[in-house]
């Protein structure tokens, strides 16, 4: 199996910057696909950015220029730098894998940007 456990969540002001850490453990491995997803109070949970086993880095439209994913392979962290943050921007913050074992979520960590 496979565990993820988000952290760095908080509460920032608008304008502010986050630093998102999802450190998996398990069987997982650098080529697994992981991504970010949100989920704001009322709204559906979406996508927020991927990288793919291809090391590609995909930025959803919402927070292209804002945000960034990045992966330590060596400590099996993933990161979301989120940058320029905006109260719509508030949300819990899940990463997600997709493994040969299947496919795991971690259990969230809130993000309030808030004056």
């Amino acid at each position: 199996q496979v565990q993820l456990v988000e952290s760095g969540g908080g509460l920032v002001q608008p304008g502010g910057s986050l630093r998102l850490s999802c450190a998996a453990s398990g069987r997982i491995f650098s080529s697994d696909d992981m991504a970010w997803y949100r989920q704001a109070p009322g709204k559906e949970r979406e996508l927020v950015a991927t990288t793919t086993r291809r090391d590609t880095t995909n930025l959803v439209d919402a927070s292209k220029g804002r945000f960034t994913i990045s992966r330590d392979n060596a400590k099996n962290i993933l990161y979301l730098q989120m940058n320029s943050l905006k109260p719509e921007d508030t949300a819990v913050y899940f990463c997600r894998t997709w493994t040969a074992s299947g496919d795991y979520w971690g259990q969230g960590t809130q993000v309030t940007v808030s004056s």
